[in-house]
């Protein structure tokens, strides 16, 4: 009984710290966005391209 006792307690306090450690954030990678191209001023057609956002 002693050693069930100490097995649940262990199991518990590992899971509380789990628990409380919280979550590993990793950073987004820089994402590829599409512009669609355009016309600029005095009539001038700029391409679409691929942009980082």
């Amino acid at each position: 009984m002693r050693r069930v006792l100490s097995l649940f307690t262990t199991a518990v306090l590992l899971a509380g710290s789990l628990a409380l450690s919280g979550c590993v954030v990793v950073p987004a990678h820089r994402a590829r966005v599409w512009v669609p191209g355009y016309w600029a001023p005095a009539h001038v057609w700029v391409g679409g391209y691929w942009r980082y956002r």
